[in-house]
């Protein structure tokens, strides 16, 4: 039976994501989102907010490891990929994936929602 580590929330304006790729270009994006993720924002006509959902999905994962960004997670640990159904997924990496494994975490469930206006995400820390 699973247990819940911990949950996150996150929203976004996209208007804000807008202005730092805008203002940042690559260096933000490359910092940011893996490959996969930039590939298919990028052929969105409303990029800007898939990048939003994808920075909420982000920071709501952060927040249910209870680590926030730093030595036990990066940005690029945490990789928003959509099964074939198109429901989002997320794909632990480096030190997102170790400190889950060491933290008995087994699956993060994750939601995104987003308007013109802003993004939002959920994410739930599953253990056992």
């Amino acid at each position: 039976m699973s247990s819940i580590f911990g949950i996150g929330v996150d929203i976004v304006e996209t208007e804000r994501i807008r202005q730092s790729i805008q203002r940042n270009g690559p260096s933000f994006l490359e910092r940011v989102f893996t490959k996969a993720e930039r590939d298919y924002c990028d052929k969105m006509k409303k990029y800007e907010i898939h990048y939003a959902a994808r920075f909420a999905a982000k920071e709501a994962v952060a927040k249910s490891f209870g680590t926030g960004f730093g030595k036990d997670f990066a940005w690029s640990d945490a990789e928003v990929v959509r099964k074939e159904s198109g429901e989002p997924q997320i794909v632990l990496h480096g030190e997102g994936k170790r400190f889950a494994k060491e933290n008995g975490i087994v699956r993060v469930m994750i939601t995104l929602s987003h308007s013109d206006h802003y993004a939002v995400a959920h994410a739930i820390a599953l253990t056992g």
